[in-house]
């Protein structure tokens, strides 16, 4: 009966390491997949069609989300910035960053009335 005691608290220790690990990676997951390079935009013009890596433009998303895509940018500056989206609605466009974990992400970018960067986020496919 001791046994059985010490083996359910044992598994319930395990069971709340391993969820706060997972919860904290995923919490932490866009800083530690997609923060290994600085923005540059040459290179992410570049690697737009390229099919060699499959994490294409996501190492420089990161740092593009928190240093360059702040709130209020003009929509025709991100354009400028970043070239052609892949995907372009009335309100938000979308940049593909490739094949990075296992999934197929984007750069998501989101516009007011007036055209103006409201928000930013990756997203997996």
């Amino acid at each position: 009966m001791k046994l059985v005691k010490i083996a359910s608290i044992a598994f319930a220790i395990l069971t709340l390491i391993v969820t706060i690990v997972f919860f904290g990676w995923w919490a932490f997951k866009d800083e530690i997949v997609f923060n290994d390079d600085k923005f540059d935009q040459v290179k992410w013009i570049q690697l737009a069609t390229n099919t060699q890596n499959e994490c294409k433009r996501g190492d420089m998303a990161h740092d593009l989300r928190q240093n360059i895509l702040t709130r209020g940018v003009e929509r025709e500056a991100v354009t400028i910035l970043l070239g052609r989206p892949s995907l372009e609605e009335k309100n938000v466009i979308e940049y593909d960053l490739g094949k990075c974990m296992h999934a197929y992400h984007g750069l998501l970018i989101f516009f007011d009335e007036h055209d103006r960067l409201i928000n930013s986020r990756i997203s997996s496919h």
